[in-house]
């Protein structure tokens, strides 16, 4: 595939004329010497991704928009450096590999695996400070912006901007790279033994059960391609026994990007220079400017205006990427903001990651879809459902600790499923703050209420380990993997899901220590199966969505 080149529009572009427009989410950094020379020293690193890298996952972007393959982006709300062990990495690969073997058997797609990991430290945050507990009692100090920014500590001292944050974040991203590397390269994705992939944490047997139907299912594909010779070329690790996993962040600290943005010289991806400007004279011949510090990085909802730094910097990068579209995005906006971003409409090129909250999308989501079908982009951009960022809620027993109800996401995706197919247009990826993470008794994180598990406010106390927004834990992660390998099951042979199996119920919309028991009527299925008992959405969903179609 051919590099992005930039138009005329771009001509003037350079790495660092996003420093000539207003930076939101700016971060005052107390020596701009010191933030200068780590900056200097990220500019002479390797980068942690190759053009090569970013070039394949446009492609396979470009099939993802054109119906051909289904994007899984998933991760944590915001990393630790303290993540950055092996156990910690492998359970979130794991996982994105469970869920995407899941999603593959539903829509017999392939399922580009993007990760929120190896980068996400930086938040964008509402207000400049907060109020913390100390020693000495209650204390304003400045929020908590990530581990590449300041520390979590409740301190006034260490909430103090530190650019060297910026070369501890370079080292644990690489760090973390490599161990993923690593692990694909040692066979963990190895789907000859899908059976290896544990699942000693889901307490649900009806989930438990619906997942070894799948891998049952799939070992027999698999023996009957081995028995055919299908399965290898020539001895030659194949496709079955090794993934793509692409890194991902929101490109938030413009500082850090510069400093890791690459020309590629020549051929794309072939080799690349640092990132000096080139002369205004040289413009789409000097090669495409990548950033490196990711595969791809994302566009903030309180980062995307049209005249903005952040704006200005992602319009001229080689990478494909995401752009957050909240409950305040106009049309107009969308489509202008489009056509400065991705002025040639390349196929695949940018994600719309939409977060509107439960029972938004039906109003919110129409008129965005008709104006891009109406525009240059109706058939270049990827439509993903980000279920999370608009159900964020406090617990009703501590308001201090922020919760998602598995119902409210589960609302918001098959909210989001409906529009599109009223639409005539296609849901291609769904994009989620997840962990894998258990501890040694194998205890799932206790963040989001509802679930398999059933969670309540009152286990949050349990294992909220988040410092930042709650995550799906390992089960009801595979919850959503199940609902939504079902509808694009449904999809494929030309179905439309059961509603009744598909509606949520108000389940989970309003946290409390004790989820009440509520039903909803199914319609039947077909004289076979006859009445269906009311059955709670959460208990239909792992068990398939109550019967298969």
């Amino acid at each position: 595939m051919a590099a992005f080149a930039p138009s005329a529009s771009t001509s003037s572009w350079t790495p660092s004329s996003w420093r000539t427009r207003p930076v939101a989410q700016d971060v005052a950094y107390p020596d701009a010497a010191a933030l200068e020379a780590v900056t200097q020293r990220l500019a002479v690193l390797p980068g942690l991704v190759t053009p090569n890298e970013v070039d394949r996952l446009r492609k396979q972007l470009a099939d993802v928009a054109q119906g051909k393959a289904f994007l899984l982006q998933s991760g944590d709300c915001a990393e630790l450096f303290s993540d950055c062990e092996p156990r910690k990495i492998d359970a979130k690969l794991k996982l994105s590999l469970l869920m995407s073997l899941v999603l593959i058997w539903g829509a017999r797609l392939p399922v580009v695996r993007v990760g929120r990991i190896a980068g996400q430290y930086a938040k964008p945050r509402s207000k400049a400070t907060e109020m913390v507990k100390t020693a000495e009692g209650e204390q304003e100090v400045l929020t908590f912006r990530g581990d590449n920014v300041n520390a979590f500590a409740a301190d006034p001292a260490a909430r103090q901007p530190d650019p060297q944050r910026l070369l501890l974040a370079y080292f644990h991203s690489s760090t973390t790279l490599n161990h993923i590397r690593g692990a694909l390269g040692s066979g963990i994705a190895d789907l000859h033994a899908p059976h290896s992939w544990s699942l000693a944490h889901v307490r649900s047997p009806a989930l438990q059960r619906e997942f070894s139907s799948v891998v049952d299912s799939l070992g027999d594909a698999l023996h009957f391609m081995k028995v055919v010779g299908a399965d290898r070329a020539d001895g030659v690790r194949g496709s079955l026994e090794s993934v793509d996993y692409f890194t991902s962040h929101e490109g938030l600290m413009l500082e850090y990007e510069e400093a890791l943005t690459r020309r590629a010289a020549g051929v794309p991806g072939a080799s690349y220079q640092t990132s000096e400007s080139p002369s205004s004279s040289e413009g789409a011949s000097s090669g495409a400017h990548y950033t490196l510090s990711a595969h791809t990085i994302w566009l903030g909802d309180r980062t995307r205006q049209l005249d903005g730094a952040h704006v200005e910097y992602f319009r001229g990068l080689a990478n494909p990427i995401g752009i957050k579209v909240g409950p305040s995005m106009k049309p107009a906006e969308l489509v202008e903001l489009l056509a400065l971003l991705d002025p040639k409409a390349e196929v695949g090129r940018c994600t719309l990651i939409c977060r509107f909250g439960a029972g938004k999308a039906p109003s919110l989501l129409p008129p965005l879809i008709r104006a891009v079908r109406a525009s240059a982009h109706a058939d270049s951009v990827i439509w993903c459902c980000d279920p999370m960022h608009g159900n964020t809620r406090t617990s009703p027993l501590d308001a201090s600790i922020k919760t998602r109800a598995f119902g409210d996401i589960v609302t918001e995706v098959v909210e989001s499923l409906a529009v599109h197919a009223q639409e005539g247009s296609r849901l291609g990826g769904v994009h989620l703050e997840l962990t894998g993470e258990v501890d040694a008794r194998g205890e799932s994180v206790t963040e989001c209420v509802g679930g398999s598990m059933e969670l309540s406010a009152e286990d949050l106390s349990r294992r909220y380990m988040t410092h930042c927004d709650p995550r799906l834990n390992y089960e009801q992660s595979l919850d959503i993997a199940f609902l939504l390998s079902h509808s694009l099951r449904a999809r494929r042979l030309g179905r439309a899901p059961s509603q009744s199996r598909l509606r949520p119920t108000a389940l989970d919309r309003q946290p409390s220590p004790v989820p009440p028991p509520q039903q909803h009527q199914t319609a039947a299925n077909g004289a076979a199966e006859g009445q269906e008992t009311e059955e709670r959405i959460l208990a239909e969903l792992v068990r398939g969505i109550a019967n298969r179609p």
